[in-house]
């Protein structure tokens, strides 16, 4: 009974500790003997593009982020922008139609169905042979998107990720702590990269063939994800683009940050079930090994938490050890469950920190608990950010 007490105890921290410390390391050895290269641009032949961007309710925002759209650098007779409204009734779909001289264009759904149905309308009405995602709430400086479409030159790739870059608040420890593990998403995405294929695209910015999109996806599910599952599927690579920014503007509180991820987390488990065929190492090789790595076992521990808290209640009886760790993980939860019903900068950082972790395990859970109950989390309510300057 100790023993595996123990063993349950520790699962989510050993897991943890390779999902996100073997694993780079891992990735970084083989990066070091095989580097993957993108085939070399074939000169001033650029591909017609569709920008689509899925919104609900995004009055707040898609104003700056269609003209941050509209004032890029690339020829407008290959670019159509495309705005496809979940139903959104705040005013979101006036203020795109006042930009239809300007070339955008408005796809509204009747009825609000979530936002993998509105990507899945979009390839009727898309007539570009890259398709690009943008989210709403995003800002994208003008050379970003010529930078995304030219790796396509590469015939062997289907899918380009854009990098995020996190900015916002920095006196917000909690938000902050999100954009630092940002920085290190993006820097396992650029070690994927070079040893062949990233696992799943941004879904602030990415763009993909039109053949990747060729069958729709469950509601369900997550297009970013599933982009590079189908890209594997279909023969291509996904990569990384470093030099393909996109700002995106932290979340003010850690209780809109636990919203959100419970919702993607949610999906994304439900993409990776949708796609468990990808996992067969014996099929698929070294990218079911990534897959696993990346996806499986970094949201694994959040499921096995609360498992591991009882285990180490049941070895505190007999432990000194466990007693001191019980009483430490005790202490953080009660000051990370103070930071989230505070959620504001003036508290003490070590308590905002403190916040963001639980609210990060909390919302791990939940969506576990979610996908295996097979809840459909298919709609979405727009993250509130707030505004930066680029």
């Amino acid at each position: 009974m100790f023993a595996l007490a123990a063993v349950l105890a520790a699962a989510p921290v050993v897991i943890a500790l390779y999902a996100y410390a073997g694993y780079p390391l891992i990735l970084w050895a083989v990066a070091k003997m095989r580097r993957e290269s993108i085939a070399m641009p074939l000169g001033n032949v650029w591909p017609s593009v569709t920008i689509t961007v899925p919104v609900y309710n995004a009055a707040s925002s898609i104003l700056a982020t269609l003209g941050r759209i509209l004032e890029l650098d690339y020829a407008r007779d290959k670019l159509q922008i495309l705005v496809i409204s979940d139903a959104s009734n705040d005013g979101t779909d006036e203020i795109v139609q006042g930009l239809k001289e300007h070339g955008v264009e408005l796809l509204r759904l009747s009825e609000r169905r979530g936002k993998t149905v509105a990507e899945n309308a979009a390839l009727a009405v898309a007539r570009g042979e890259i398709l690009v995602n943008v989210d709403s709430t995003i800002l994208l400086p003008a050379g970003s998107l010529k930078r995304l479409v030219r790796v396509f030159d590469d015939p062997t790739i289907g899918v380009a990720s854009g990098r995020d870059v996190s900015m916002g608040d920095t006196d917000n420890e909690g938000t902050g702590a999100e954009s630092s593990y940002v920085g290190y998403e993006m820097w396992i995405r650029d070690l994927e990269t070079q040893v062949g294929s990233i696992v799943g695209a941004s879904g602030c910015f990415y763009g993909s063939r039109r053949c990747i999109h060729a069958r729709s996806l469950p509601p369900g599910l997550s297009w970013d994800f599933a982009s590079a599952l189908n890209a594997r599927i279909q023969g291509y690579r996904s990569v990384s683009v470093p030099e393909a920014v996109c700002i995106v503007p932290r979340a003010a509180q850690i209780r809109t940050e636990l919203t959100r991820k419970v919702r993607t987390m949610a999906r994304g488990l439900s993409t990776l079930f949708y796609f468990r065929r990808l996992m067969n190492p014996f099929a698929h090789g070294g990218f079911a090994l990534m897959l696993i790595s990346h996806k499986l076992l970094r949201w694994l521990p959040y499921l096995l938490a609360p498992i591991a808290y009882a285990a180490l209640c049941v070895l505190a009886v007999d432990s000194v050890s466990a007693r001191v760790l019980l009483g430490i993980a005790s202490v953080g939860l009660l000051a990370g469950l103070v930071g989230i019903q505070r959620g504001d900068s003036s508290l003490p950082k070590l308590l905002t920190l403190a916040g963001f972790v639980v609210a990060v395990f909390s919302a791990g859970f939940l969506a576990w608990w979610a996908a295996l109950r097979q809840t459909q989390m298919a709609t979405w309510e727009p993250t509130p950010r707030p505004e930066v300057q680029i």
